[in-house]
């Protein structure tokens, strides 16, 4: 019988995991162990968090070359959470400039010469190549569940709201949202459960797919486009003026068409994603779990895009919590999204590790994926790191 590993022995064997896969991967901006808190449910528990959180005295550069050298003046309130837990920050992991599109230099881990996915990469890439049993991201559309399913993890997005975003770089404040990368939804009920959740107290209901979006769900996913570039204009609106293209090209060029957006049509987004969520606290007293795919396909080939948001984007707008858990068996990593009422976030995380339905996407859904990639063997899986949890 293996027995847990110490604090130290954690330490060691992610920082073995680093030395021997960063040069390829690319997942990390700084890598500077900090002090922890014993006797707390996460003491000692390693774990990498996004460059656009805020971390005293360590690397705080929003992945762009513009603020590069950057130390953080203050800790992020996650940060400060996660340090009360008794978690051990390892250090900063890379994202896309300013949580835009503009990639960063991050690998996919488990299909190589693939995106891994953004904003979010780095987070999502450091827990798919075992580097750390987990990371901390963000998602303004797609930035969490998107990588989960590229690099095949297991990404969370809670409740809009549940969890503090501040000394977190702002993008669209209506849809910026915190959220975590384990390898596993098992390792997520962990994690949540020694931190900000609890034990779900619901009676569990198998999760029901969505066979046919509701009607105005396409307009639902297109005023979360709108929000996000409106807000995000005036996010980086300074940023833009004083440096130009330099913060970015496809955030220059999200940032030069948001500001030309009349408010009106944002106010009209607005409405649409209120209206939504009236339609759906109605479906969800049907069915509390609904499942739908994690991204729109497998990563797309390349490393010039962290591909198409569009599969989460209408949730993160709602503002309810989902869930990404990798589905099983050879080829590609893909997952499945699954998605709860507001403050269900307990039971989504309870429920994510055995949904109680087909593990496999049903025909109506494998008719409308495109398979971006040939089926062949996953090249890039890793062996799990034991005894993160302390379990034997």
């Amino acid at each position: 019988m293996l027995e847990p590993l110490s604090a130290e022995a954690h330490l060691q064997l992610c920082l073995r995991r680093i030395a021997d896969r960063e040069p390829e991967i690319h997942a990390w901006v700084e890598v500077n162990p900090q002090d922890y808190l014993e006797g707390r449910p996460l003491s000692g528990i390693p774990y990498g968090v996004k460059d656009i959180f805020e971390t005293r005295g360590l690397s705080t550069g929003y992945g762009s070359p513009l603020y590069a050298g950057r130390k953080g003046e203050f800790d992020a309130d996650l940060v400060v959470a996660l340090r009360e837990a008794g978690a051990r920050l390892l250090g900063k992991t890379h994202t896309a400039a300013f949580a835009s599109f503009d990639p960063a230099p991050t690998r996919n881990p488990r299909l190589p010469g693939h995106t891994p996915g953004g904003s979010s990469s780095g987070s999502a890439a450091a827990v798919a190549a075992g580097m750390v049993p987990f990371a901390i991201g963000t998602q303004t559309l797609g930035s969490v569940l998107r990588p989960a399913s590229y690099c095949g993890i297991c990404g969370f997005k809670p409740t809009f709201g549940r969890i503090s975003t501040k000394g977190v770089l702002p993008f669209a404040p209506s849809l910026d949202t915190v959220g975590f990368f384990t390898p596993t939804a098992a390792d997520m009920a962990e994690l949540w459960t020694r931190s900000f959740g609890a034990p779900s107290t619901v009676e569990l209901r198998n999760a029901t797919w969505m066979r046919e979006p509701p009607e105005g769900w396409s307009d639902l996913c297109a005023a979360a486009f709108t929000i996000n570039e409106y807000e995000g204009a005036r996010s980086h609106r300074e940023r833009w003026e004083r440096y130009g293209t330099r913060i970015g090209a496809r955030l220059a060029g999200l940032v030069r068409s948001g500001l030309e957006m009349p408010e009106a049509r944002y106010r009209e987004a607005l409405e649409v994603v209120e209206q939504m969520r009236g339609k759906m606290a109605a479906l969800f007293r049907e069915s509390p779990f609904i499942l739908t795919p994690a991204a729109t396909g497998p990563a797309p080939e390349g490393l010039s895009s962290t591909g198409d948001p569009s599969a989460n984007a209408p949730w993160t707008a709602l503002g309810v919590p989902t869930i990404s858990v990798p589905l099983p068996g050879e080829g590609p990593p893909l997952g499945v999204q699954i998605a709860a009422a507001w403050g269900e976030d307990d039971a989504l995380v309870a429920m994510a590790q055995n949904p109680g339905t087909d593990s496999t996407f049903p025909s109506f859904w494998q008719r409308r994926l495109a398979r971006q990639v040939s089926p062949a063997k996953n090249p890039g899986n890793v062996e799990p790191v034991p005894g993160f949890w302390g379990k034997v």
